[in-house]
């Protein structure tokens, strides 16, 4: 299973939230390794290039893997426990698909390209910076990565 990450907007090169999504991913290798999944990859949409949501929407549609499971950060989503999305992606694994991520801009995802989505997750009600949620995501995957792995990362 190959992991990405789709997300509107750049992380600046020396920004912490570079520096934290990166270390994450870094540390997701390893374990995903073991679990015999593909790497965690990573695009972005250049926004300066794009305006509204509805051109933000075709441009993340077009940098999707074909047949990916889609997954779209946003507060209306599904709140999930950390070993209950460990299980989704075992279980999507277990069944040879791909999972794409996709983080909206500054205005959240396009309804159309929302609704196209396998799954709506939330990180909680309230609303996040899309810079931050990159970073609570990375770390999510790599903690689902050592749930699976038995690493004593997550603790109960």
């Amino acid at each position: 299973m190959k992991l990405s990450v789709c997300a509107v907007g750049r992380l600046a090169p020396r920004s912490e939230e570079r520096s934290l999504t990166d270390d994450y991913m870094a540390r997701f290798a390893p374990a995903a390794r073991r679990l015999g999944w593909g790497p965690l990859t990573e695009t972005e949409v250049e926004t300066r290039k794009v305006q509204g949501m509805a051109a933000e929407a075709a441009e993340l549609r077009r940098i999707l893997p074909p047949g990916a499971v889609i997954v779209a950060l946003d507060e209306r989503g599904k709140p999930m426990s950390s070993p209950d999305f460990a299980g989704r992606l075992r279980d999507w694994g277990d069944q040879g698909r791909d999972v794409a991520f996709v983080i909206g801009g500054a205005d959240g995802i396009d309804p159309a390209l929302r609704a196209e989505a396998d799954l709506l997750l939330s990180f909680g009600k309230m609303v996040w910076p899309h810079k931050l949620v990159r970073v609570m995501l990375a770390e999510q995957i790599y903690r689902a990565a050592t749930i699976l792995t038995g690493s004593p990362y997550h603790r109960e």
